[in-house]
């Protein structure tokens, strides 16, 4: 089994019924261990959208990584989701892997760790809830530790 972390957002729709969905069907390719609280994020780099809820979990799998995004790209596919949208535009919901393992991959079409993650505060203040002592592989620095150094962590706001 392989420790994985997945970042979750929606910002159309029933955005919490979204990421509830998403959670659910996880299972049984990715046993959840830990979940994060939920966050509301203004979007980013499309800045003319709803806003997002984002929230992690960290779980066990016994797929490779390639086969672990297959799943979740049926996953946003069953829950809405459309090829062909704007790059980081609106969606039902976006599955991204975060962390595998230690894992370091640049291939084509995953790179692990994902490869914008540590500019994100909406994917590290979700991220530091389950996995704050994680080293990333490649920066060698905790997830908790980039929080602190990333911009913005002040505007991602903790839901309820």
């Amino acid at each position: 089994m392989t420790t994985v972390c997945i970042a979750l957002g929606s910002n159309l729709g029933d955005r919490l019924a979204n990421l509830e969905a998403a959670i659910a069907r996880l299972a049984p390719a990715v046993a959840v261990t830990a979940r994060s609280a939920v966050y509301e994020t203004a979007p980013m780099y499309v800045t003319d959208q709803p806003a997002f809820l984002n929230m992690a979990v960290r779980g066990e799998t016994d797929l490779a990584p390639e086969p672990l995004l297959a799943h979740l790209k049926g996953i946003e596919a069953a829950l809405g989701r459309r090829d062909g949208g704007v790059r980081f535009g609106p969606r039902e919901v976006d599955l991204d892997i975060l962390l595998y393992g230690d894992a370091v991959s640049r291939a084509a079409a995953l790179e692990i760790p994902h490869p914008r993650m540590a500019e994100r505060a909406f994917v590290l203040r979700p991220l530091a809830d389950v996995a704050a002592e994680v080293r990333h592989p490649v920066l060698g620095r905790t997830i908790a530790e980039l929080l602190a150094e990333v911009p913005g962590a002040d505007t991602v706001v903790r839901l309820g």
